[in-house]
């Protein structure tokens, strides 16, 4: 029997109207979530992604500012604007979108995200207590990772083996610093896209995570039966159906491993809705935690 399809666009549709609903509460109390966000440049899928989380805040009550900058600001400016935001008390959510121009150091940058308001979880200090299975936001991605195992009652992960095909400090290495915490337990192996032997490796995860924007490249002889896969693959195709149309497709060889998976992230519809809906989450966790 085909594995479960994890339907990221119905749960991030729940946690959407619970937000709705904490919103209120602190609405009742005279607090308004705020969101600040900053935008360097005019790279077009910047732009979108700012569009996405402003309309997104937008729906579920929060206020959201959004500076946009040119592309030849300084690095100077930007950081005193950030700094500007973090101080602000009416504000309880910053981020910054990357990337930033060539000519600013974003390390730098994101240091000066006030760790409290630090909605993408990239201040170093967030990333330390992370590792350290302290509370501390992470990055959305991963965030949506342990809330979908969360809400889908799949969480029985201790001396379970994870394997993550991405090395990056987005998805690979915050969501390996989640797992390994006390409470799932889990063996975590993060493998390069690119290892000689990464199907060895694939095929004894129980729970399987990919984000490489290479089409179909995890394919269902790299698999064990019962695996647990998410993808966060980006990739357009030609659809064979419909020449001279592109479509969007993961990572994952869709249909065959889901015919050995127990439960599998679609693209589009998967992990992609929840990691907007995890940031709009994070302001308001911070906005009750700065209010309380």
């Amino acid at each position: 029997m085909p594995g479960t399809i994890l339907d990221g666009r119905r749960m991030s549709a729940e946690m959407r109207e619970e937000l709705r609903g904490r919103v209120a509460a602190l609405g009742a109390r005279g607090v308004t979530p705020t969101l600040s966000g900053f935008l360097v440049g005019d790279d077009p899928g910047s732009a979108s992604y700012v569009r996405l989380k402003e309309k997104s805040a937008h729906d579920v009550g929060l206020r959201a500012e959004m500076l946009h900058l040119p592309a030849g600001c300084s690095q100077d400016e930007l950081c005193r604007r950030v700094i500007e935001s973090s101080q602000r008390q009416d504000v309880h959510g910053v981020f910054v979108q990357l990337p930033l121009p060539t000519h600013m150091d974003e390390n730098a940058v994101l240091a000066l995200v006030a760790p409290e308001k630090d909605i993408d979880g990239f201040n170093p200090l967030n990333v330390g207590r992370a590792w350290l299975g302290q509370k501390s936001f992470v990055p959305a991605t991963a965030a949506g990772i342990i809330e979908m195992l969360e809400r889908e009652g799949l969480t029985a992960l201790k001396h379970r083996h994870v394997v993550i095909v991405n090395t990056d400090s987005l998805v690979g290495k915050p969501t390996a610093a989640l797992l390994l915490q006390q409470r799932f337990g889990a063996n975590v192996t993060i493998c390069h896209p690119d290892s000689a032997d990464l199907a060895f490796w694939t095929r004894t995860a129980d729970l399987l995570v990919v984000s490489v924007n290479r089409p179909r490249f995890i394919t269902a002889d790299m698999v064990k039966e019962g695996v647990i896969a998410f993808d966060f693959g980006s990739n357009y195709i030609e659809d064979i159906a419909a020449p001279n149309v592109q479509r969007l497709v993961g990572d994952l060889d869709f249909e065959p491993v889901r015919a050995k998976a127990k439960a599998i992230t679609p693209v589009p519809g998967g992990l992609g809705p929840m990691t907007v809906t995890m940031l709009l989450a994070h302001t308001v966790d911070a906005a009750e935690r700065l209010s309380s």
